[in-house]
């Protein structure tokens, strides 16, 4: 079983860029797709973007594409989710997440971290 862990999240400003990391132990991690999906107060996990097994291919959703770039490094058992352009709305908290598919529905994934507190000011 893998278990993914956040880290990087913090406060900055519109404009800014902020970069999140998620190191997994447990599984082999090569044997899984690795997501980030974000949430907000009252609301449900929101796919943000998604690698393949090797992290030859790569989605994302329309609201990040172009601004949020996502790898992964099998030697680490890592993935790193580079966020720049910030924008208010992105303000959330960010989830590492583990599955066996390429997917944007969270139910997909099975295995998660705790989330890390991005904060966008405006």
């Amino acid at each position: 079983q893998l278990q993914p862990v956040e880290s990087g999240g913090g406060l900055v400003q519109t404009g800014g860029s902020l970069r999140l990391s998620c190191t997994a132990s447990g599984s082999p991690f090569d044997r899984y797709v690795m997501g980030w999906f974000r949430q907000v107060p009252g609301k449900g996990r929101e796919f943000v973007a998604c690698t393949t097994y090797s992290g030859d291919s790569t989605y994302y959703s329309d609201s990040v594409r172009g601004r949020f770039h996502m790898s992964r490094d099998n030697t680490k058992n890592t993935v790193v989710l580079e966020m720049s352009s910030l924008k208010p709305e992105d303000t959330a908290v960010y989830f590492c997440a583990a599955g066996h598919y390429v997917s944007q529905l969270a139910d997909e994934f099975a295995h998660w971290g705790r989330g890390t507190q991005v904060i966008v000011s405006s």
